[in-house]
């Protein structure tokens, strides 16, 4: 049998080493809390004192992006366009308080982005107008259709759009969708107006926010 004090020492380094397994285990698990960037390991990061996917390198770790918390929205599928696959999900990220999501830039006009007119009214709407689609599981089959959401950036900035149509998550690549590739999960699809109020460069193509129900 060891010495008392071997049995001691090596009593005392395993209650050194816990709390540090317990920080290693939560650093590299979505969805565990944390405080500062440096408590989740790799390219998640601390958003709403969870670690999540970090939408600015758009990582798919916790299965759906954008901060999707938990791995709760799951890849359904892939689709095949032009010789690239891309993934298609039926689901988006839980909505909350502040839903982290990325901005898309998208043109409701005649003969704009989206091909057809807007899902929700059937109609074309100006790039003055602030409006919106959101990706297939936010659209809820139309359930928030002409409803507002209120959208913030990253510069402090917000603004509120009204959702006109779908950011389709399940289907593209084909002339209904101007033959775009399907939308990723956690996407908001704004017009020039919506960008112009937050202040952003359209330029940037796509930019992380948070929205919530208006």
């Amino acid at each position: 049998m060891a010495p008392p004090s071997v049995l001691l020492g090596s009593l005392c380094s395993l209650i050194f080493f816990l709390p540090l397994l317990s920080t290693v285990s939560a650093q590299v698990s979505c969805g565990g809390s944390c405080s500062t960037l440096n408590d989740c390991a790799g390219q998640l990061i601390c958003i709403n004192g969870k670690c999540n996917d970090d939408p600015d390198v758009g990582t798919h770790i916790c299965g759906g992006g954008g901060g999707s918390g938990g791995g709760s929205c799951q890849q359904s599928g892939t689709l095949q366009c032009r010789g690239e696959s891309y993934p298609t999900y039926r689901c988006s990220p839980p909505v909350t308080s502040a839903t982290p999501a990325v901005l898309t830039n998208n043109d409701f006009s005649e003969g704009g982005d989206g091909g057809g007119p807007s899902e929700c009214d059937e109609r074309y709407h100006s790039n003055s107008e602030r409006v919106v689609a959101l990706s297939t599981g936010w659209y809820s089959g139309g359930s928030r259709c002409n409803r507002m959401i209120r959208i913030t950036a990253r510069n402090g900035r917000s603004t509120t759009a009204k959702v006109v149509d779908e950011c389709d998550s399940m289907n593209g690549c084909d002339k209904e969708h101007d033959y775009q590739p399907p939308c990723r999960n956690n996407v908001v699809d704004g017009s020039d107006a919506v960008w112009n109020a937050l202040g952003l460069n359209i330029d940037d193509g796509v930019v992380p926010i948070t929205w919530v129900m208006a």
